[in-house]
């Protein structure tokens, strides 16, 4: 689904050069793209590393979604051409990104000092595991091993279970997010200042502040009672009910952030006594009844179907949904509706639903959707505009730089 462009893209003539890699920068460059920005992939030989997964068992796809809507180009980064053309085409972008280890840009020859000598306004926005300085800087950092670090996965999972992973790649793609906010957040101080900005952002930073709930167990008059995992209950152990019930056929979620949402669920549950009852009257009380709050709506839950039961708790305005298997998320015509998910005839995938960026902003349109580029497509133009010609880049196919 294209949507109509009313006014000019947002980060029209904004170009990035993009070196990122998997989920964390490619996500960030991603939603560049849909802003408008021309965005170029340089990738190895053989391709970005997510590019080569096995397609065959579906770990293509999340390429296809994080890269529509970019150029690609190849680029042997460690030959001495490589850097060089590679330096050219920095004095002609704005931003360049990347999530490499830190230091490699400055081993490959290309790092800050050399980008804002050649072109000061630059943007070079890095994205790590643990940032580019301090003692965790060379630790190899990746999604499941960040959850660890940072603590994520000690709040994860049942008090009498083992930490686990989220189920989403949250230091990824939060890290991604936080890359994004302060790559336009430097491009705007540009426009006041003339300046460039040297970007360091770090995946264990960037989820820190969601385990808020977490961490204010740990300063409360109740620290030492609660454990640091508690399932589906709130992660601090101060909202009742919060958790996900059994359904006849499956699961609901739950919550009254107020006690006008808890009197909506006991009427909805035909149990108004319990609007009034000591025990569960305020939140304060059913906290401290918790266990028998959650019965009662276990009880009342598994009586019914999902769908009706989601109906009826919307009915009365209580906060819920039912729990959705992915597939039926993935196929939702509300989000197919608003145009955030479109159906692709992929070249490489076929048919498929993809996302576009879940960005929004007033009558602002995003980029017309382009399918992930096939491997150095873009090579003849864009090396074409920094004077290499169809000889030339043949001479540097056989010298194995493109």
């Amino acid at each position: 689904m294209t949507m109509p462009q009313t006014l000019p893209l947002p980060l029209d003539g904004i170009r990035v050069l993009d070196l990122t890699q998997i989920y964390n920068g490619p996500y960030a460059t991603f939603l560049m793209a849909m802003a408008g920005a021309e965005v170029i992939k340089i990738e190895p030989q053989d391709g970005e590393y997510l590019r080569r997964r096995d397609a065959s068992s579906g770990a293509g796809m999340p390429f296809a979604m994080l890269n529509a809507c970019k150029e690609s180009v190849s680029l042997n980064l460690k030959t001495d051409k490589g850097r060089d053309i590679f330096l050219q085409l920095a004095e002609t972008a704005d931003v360049v990104a990347e999530n490499f280890a830190p230091g490699t840009m400055d081993r490959l020859g290309i790092g800050w000092e050399a980008l804002s000598a050649r072109n000061p306004g630059l943007i070079l926005a890095s994205s790590s595991g643990y940032g580019q300085d301090g003692p965790y800087r060379d630790m190899m950092a990746m999604d499941i091993t960040v959850q660890a670090m940072s603590g994520l996965m000690s709040v994860t999972g049942t008090p009498d279970g083992p930490p686990l992973k989220t189920g989403a790649a949250v230091c990824d793609f939060g890290a991604g997010i936080h890359l994004y906010g302060a790559i336009l957040t430097a491009l705007y101080d540009r426009t006041r200042s003339g300046r460039g900005a040297r970007i360091d952002i770090s995946m264990m930073e960037s989820v820190y502040m969601m385990m808020a709930s977490n961490m204010g167990m740990l300063f409360g008059a109740r620290r030492g009672e609660i454990p640091l995992r508690t399932g589906n209950n709130h992660g601090g152990l101060s909202l009742c009910p919060y958790s996900v019930y059994a359904t006849r056929d499956g699961h609901v979620a739950i919550i009254c952030n107020s006690d006008r949402h808890w009197a909506a669920l006991a009427r909805c549950m035909d149990r108004a006594d319990l609007v009034e009852d000591p025990r569960t009257r305020h939140n304060r009380d059913r906290v401290a009844h918790m266990a028998m709050v959650d019965g009662l709506i276990a009880e009342f839950t598994g009586r019914h179907g999902t769908e009706d039961l989601a109906a009826r708790l919307r009915a009365a305005k209580v906060p819920s949904a039912p729990v959705r298997p992915l597939p039926e998320v993935m196929a939702d015509d509300a989000l197919h509706e608003r145009g955030f998910l479109q159906r692709v005839d992929h070249p490489d995938f076929g048919p498929i639903s993809l996302p576009r960026s879940p960005l929004r902003m007033g009558g602002a349109a995003q980029a017309d959707y382009r399918a992930s580029p096939p491997l150095a497509r873009d090579n003849a133009r864009i090396f074409g505009e920094i004077g290499l010609d169809s000889a030339a880049l043949e001479a540097l196919r056989q010298e194995g730089v493109i």
